[in-house]
């Protein structure tokens, strides 16, 4: 297999990681355990569901390592094409990363208050989901912004279809965004989402096509050869 191959494959698989974490970790467990409006619900589940609790902060680390992952991967692939516009896409996911990590800390603090019963507990554990749905919230300016050098380099470079290039770039610019709106106009959750829509596509397009092509056969024709390791010297 082609060293670039190799490169675009692991870097889809790492962004497969990203996208599953991501979705199990924010849409499936955590509105089993997050009442917004009730704080007392919101501790009763941790109490009762210890263990998905502890599941949800797993997956949220596990989202910090294969964001990490991705982010430089994705150095590694788009570097010789645009250096600037692939240590953009490093930059900005590796922020991706933090902010899920204060998010998984925030998790875990508001685990421990339901167990140790510190203060009021109810109260406490609103507030750190409170604060760990705003962290996702506000990462979303991140989120986006990684997307936009991403779509450049597939742009620049014709190793992917140019319509996903445009995709990533427009997703990008509407999750941005929507990053605004979120707490601009708090009443336009359709508008909101609805933005986020062309940059769900374009990301689940890239994992699908890094997973199953790579990248186009002229990619493969126009990279350099790998360097050859020197054979060892015999005496």
């Amino acid at each position: 297999m082609h060293t670039l191959t190799r490169t675009a494959r692991t870097t889809g698989l790492f962004y497969l990681g990203v996208a599953i974490t991501g979705l199990l970790g924010y849409l499936v467990v955590r509105p089993m355990l997050f009442a917004a409006d009730d704080p007392d619900e919101t501790l009763a589940n941790l109490v009762t569901h210890g263990s998905l609790a502890r599941a949800g902060i797993a997956l949220e680390l596990g989202m910090v390592v294969t964001q990490t992952l991705t982010a430089v991967w994705f150095y590694r692939l788009f570097r010789t094409v645009r250096p600037v516009a692939a240590g953009g896409i490093a930059a900005f996911g590796l922020v991706n990363a933090i902010v899920g990590l204060v998010s998984a800390a925030a998790l875990a603090t508001a685990l421990q208050v339901s167990v140790d019963g510190i203060g009021d507990a109810a109260a406490n554990v609103q507030i750190l989901y409170l604060v760990s749905d705003n962290l996702w919230g506000v990462g979303a300016l991140f989120f986006g912004l990684w997307l936009v050098p991403m779509g450049w380099c597939v742009l620049r470079s014709g190793w992917m279809p140019r319509a996903l290039g445009w995709i990533l770039v427009v997703g990008g610019a509407g999750y941005v965004l929507s990053a605004f709106l979120r707490y601009l106009v708090p009443d336009a959750h359709v508008v909101v989402e609805a933005l986020a829509y062309p940059a769900s596509v374009g990301e689940f397009w890239m994992v699908g096509y890094l997973l199953v092509r790579g990248v186009r056969r002229r990619a493969l024709d126009e990279a350099p050869p790998a360097p050859r390791m020197p054979a060892p010297a015999t005496s």
